[in-house]
């Protein structure tokens, strides 16, 4: 049920409690308010990061974190865990990618995969994984960071998201650099140009000429974001 439906019914369950004394549905309604109330927060959480994440603003707005966190307490009175897993993503992400603290995101950032994987949840799934991947890449533990991004580009493609793989394979071609495999490396960056073309992903496509700079200087450099 969509949002604009769900307030709808809210509306339509207090017209019928208060004229015909019908109060049964009040509780499901509330519940389906809840439901709306932490899309809501969550949506205006990506909102915030992607003013962050884009350059818009320098500093951490501290209603994000904030707002995820609202949306996961909603989320987890709701039994909602394809929502909890997103929340708990977005936590994770806010701690790692804005706050640079990865002990503190990694058990988010697991969680969240581990509730994506139980509740079908692919897309989530492969943020998940990719922001795992970027955490073993950080810590020298390239083939499980080459793992964790395989298995998100996987599911990116499944789901349709050819940009994100391009995205992905910017982390790829530094772990392929940094394990001596060089010539995969450029074979890597090859294929993301042409994926990252065909998508419109322009923010990817930068971030694959400052890969293609960075690895011709021989510098092991590291994961985009996105």
């Amino acid at each position: 049920m969509g949002i604009d439906e769900r307030i709808e019914r809210a509306r339509a369950v207090y017209a019928r409690a208060v004229y015909g004394g019908d109060v049964g549905e009040l509780d499901a309604a509330a519940r389906g308010l809840d439901g709306v109330e932490a899309d809501t927060a969550l949506a205006r959480g990506l909102m915030l990061h992607a003013r962050f994440q884009g350059g818009d603003v320098e500093e951490e707005d501290p209603a994000e974190l904030a707002l995820f966190e609202r949306a996961l307490g909603l989320y987890q009175a709701l039994h909602d865990e394809r929502g909890q897993a997103e929340a708990l993503f977005w936590i994770g992400c806010v701690h790692q990618f804005i706050r640079r603290d990865d002990a503190t995101a990694v058990p988010y950032l697991q969680r969240a995969e581990h509730l994506a994987a139980r509740s079908g949840d692919r897309a989530v799934r492969a943020e998940a994984l990719r922001h795992l991947g970027i955490s073993a890449h950080m810590a020298g533990r390239f083939d499980e960071a080459r793992e964790r991004l395989e298995e998100s580009s996987r599911l990116r493609r499944e789901s349709g998201n050819l940009a994100g793989v391009a995205s992905n394979m910017v982390g790829l071609a530094y772990i392929a650099a940094a394990q001596e495999r060089h010539a995969e490396a450029a074979a890597i960056l090859d294929e993301a140009d042409g994926l990252a073309a065909a998508h419109g992903a322009h923010a990817v496509a930068r971030h694959l000429g400052e890969a293609r700079t960075a690895l011709s200087g021989g510098r092991p450099g590291g994961t985009s974001s996105g």
